[in-house]
């Protein structure tokens, strides 16, 4: 497993706006939407493309373009669907898949109850979509899952991550390098809650409101 870490100063300035308990949800679901831009770039390094002849005003030349099938998109409900604006707006070529996970808070085991995607992900790259990787319990299960409809290549896009996750995530994907996860930060640790400390709280609940 691949982890990148964005390393740039507007990155950690707009993080450092999202972190801030006083930053309200319009603002957040703002920054949130410029940061993923931010980290798309990053993540999206190794999309696989494509040379193609072309015609400029002046004459021909080589260009490139993505290659087929499509790259997948697939948001974690529901906090991941504050992130997709920010995504497709980098890949606007991109196909959107849904996938609905819930975290139990007592065993903090991840289940599925909503799915809306291909059911043949063969030599697709896949790009989820889910703000925190607190325990890795959530994130590792959507991995198992794209995979297992022949997804061929992973890369996770996250707001943050804590230590405990991303080791987690390592543990259940061993060293296949078709995972990567790119993150703005790697924080200190989880609290006995689950939750990534400093963190920036629940993301969910603060891009939408506590419902």
């Amino acid at each position: 497993m691949r982890l990148h870490i964005a390393d740039h100063p507007l990155v950690a300035h707009k993080l450092t706006v999202l972190r801030d308990r006083e930053t309200d949800s319009p603002t957040f679901r703002r920054l949130a939407d410029e940061l993923v831009t931010l980290l798309a770039y990053e993540a999206t390094r190794d999309v696989r493309t494509t040379d193609v002849a072309i015609t400029t005003p002046v004459g021909p030349t080589t260009g490139t373009r993505l290659s087929s099938p499509k790259p997948l998109v697939v948001p974690i409900l529901r906090a991941g669907l504050g992130m997709l604006d920010g995504m497709t707006r980098l890949l606007p070529t991109a196909e959107v898949g849904f996938l609905g996970m819930i975290r139990d808070e007592e065993t903090l085991q991840a289940t599925t109850y909503a799915t809306r995607l291909p059911d043949d992900l063969s030599g697709r790259q896949c790009y989820v979509l889910d703000p925190m990787l607190a325990t890795g319990g959530t994130l590792a299960a959507a991995v198992e899952y794209l995979f297992a409809r022949g997804a061929d290549d992973v890369t996770a896009l996250c707001l943050l991550a804590a230590p405990e996750g991303v080791e987690a995530l390592r543990a259940a994907v061993g060293e296949d390098a078709r995972v990567q996860v790119v993150t703005a930060a790697v924080d200190e640790r989880l609290d006995e809650n689950g939750y990534i400390v400093p963190g920036l709280g629940d993301a969910g609940d603060r891009l939408y409101g506590v419902v």
